[in-house]
């Protein structure tokens, strides 16, 4: 007795214990919000490498599995040689390294073409700006030459935007040009932290990829212990899943995007558009972002062919429209398939959201975590309608009034409607055949003491 009553209090003191440290908590959490931040921005800052490597590895795998798999492994298959532990693993400590070097190279070979484009454009820009603009302004003028009216608003118009222009040069940008030099330094700065963490980042990825499936295994073994075998598997599987919708979504959308840019370079070169190489990066990087991304791209680049020519620009205009549709109906569903299996409309509100609180990462990553909540929540919809006996499948709740209270059929629309008499007289045979059950288990229970 005394042991039960020592266990009781015991249990009754750490729920107590524990409601109180969860109070304390909340009570922190609300009206602390900037400490946290700042604890978890602190947090992420130390461990901003090792994110970089985790991001590194989960990109890399797939290439690494495949030259193991369709590779190395096939010509020891072709051979009849099964390599020891020990070749595997040097197997795949060369597999790594190689693949790891094909991605720095890859990445330098982009910068190396794309820095020195970028820099010419710039430079071509500030030094044909004027002509640039008495290019827009003759155009103008032809298009407008045959409505005085319009030519005189028009020549107004942009001579008023050119005075305001050289008006914000003169007095608001040269005065605060410390402040930009300032900015570019702490931008600077910036630049170098990051390809600091990107290097530290890249080393760790290779011990990250060489004992892959040793963690993997650690991780099953730490959730085994910690909760039960059912729980456990429906975690495992859920990962997966998680797993297989982020990692084709983005295997395909870079792979998608690649493609575009090579077809904008191409298009863009036989069209003979200014800045070719420069507009199709630009239309490559930001077709990664889902639905928004080919026009946030156009845009700058129409802007761009617009100050050198403006009939071009209408040509580059016309041919995005028409690389767009040839990705959205052709291209993407090919390469990216059922990968997500969203709606239109929650492509658009994951896309919002996720740019809404974390930016252009957001925007890329926010249709595949969608996906992923979506799934989850339709999960368990369907096993809640399944312990209750009723249709799981979205067909059965179309073009129906109700389901029926003791069949648990759908029932048509023609059918009576869900508060009538016919339906209450249903839940009063269910009620009573039920309070009749109930006697009988009650007499019997009387009877049996």
């Amino acid at each position: 007795m005394k042991n039960f009553l020592g266990k009781k209090y015991v249990q009754i003191g750490i729920t107590a214990f524990c409601v109180i440290a969860a109070s304390m908590l909340f009570y922190f959490g609300i009206f602390h919000t900037a400490s946290i931040a700042r604890g978890l921005n602190t947090i992420y800052t130390i461990l901003t490498p090792i994110v970089y490597a985790a991001a590194i590895s989960y990109v890399l795998w797939p290439v690494i599995r495949f030259m193991e798999r369709s590779v190395v492994y096939r010509i020891c298959e072709k051979k009849n040689w099964n390599p020891t532990h020990k070749v595997r693993h040097a197997i795949r400590m060369i597999c790594v390294i190689i693949t790891l070097l094909l991605f720095l190279l890859g990445i330098y070979g982009l910068l190396s073409v794309l820095i020195p484009e970028l820099i010419n454009s710039i430079t071509n820009i500030i030094d044909n700006l004027p002509r640039y603009i008495n290019n827009i302004e003759k155009w103008l003028t032809n298009l407008l030459k045959n409505y005085p009216d319009l030519e005189e608003n028009s020549s107004m118009i942009f001579s008023a935007v050119t005075s305001k222009a050289e008006t914000w040069l003169t007095d608001d940008l040269l005065p605060k040009i410390n402040l930009l030099v300032a900015s570019f330094s702490t931008g600077f700065l910036g630049v170098l932290v990051f390809l600091k963490n990107f290097l530290i980042g890249a080393m760790i990825s290779i011990y990250l990829l060489y004992g892959k499936e040793s963690y993997v295994a650690q991780g099953k073994r730490l959730l085994y212990c910690l909760f039960s075998t059912r729980t456990t598997n429906n975690i495992i599987r859920d990962l997966q899943y998680v797993d297989k919708t982020f990692g084709g979504f983005i295997i395909g959308k870079v792979l998608d995007s690649f493609i575009i840019g090579i077809l904008c370079y191409i298009g863009t070169t036989i069209l003979n558009l200014p800045y070719a190489l420069l507009v199709s990066v630009i239309v490559g990087v930001t077709n990664v972002i889902p639905f928004f991304g080919p026009y946030i791209g156009a845009v700058p680049s129409a802007l761009l062919i617009l100050l050198v020519n403006p009939i071009q620009c209408v040509y580059f205009v016309i041919f995005i429209l028409l690389l767009q549709q040839f990705d959205g109906n052709f291209l993407g569903p090919k390469i990216l398939g059922g990968s997500t299996g969203l709606s239109s409309f929650m492509v658009i509100v994951a896309i919002l959201v996720g740019g809404g609180f974390f930016g252009i990462f957001g925007m890329f990553v926010g249709v595949p975590a969608c996906a992923v909540i979506c799934t989850v929540i339709r999960n368990g919809i369907q096993n809640r309608l399944t312990k209750k006996c009723m249709p799981i499948d979205l067909e059965s709740y179309q073009n129906i009034d109700h389901l029926d209270a003791e069949t648990l059929k759908p029932v048509a629309p023609s059918a009576e409607k869900p508060g009538s008499d016919s339906v209450f007289k249903s839940y009063r045979k269910i009620r009573t055949k039920a309070n009749a059950n109930n006697e009988v288990n009650t007499e019997d229970h009387k009877t049996t003491e």
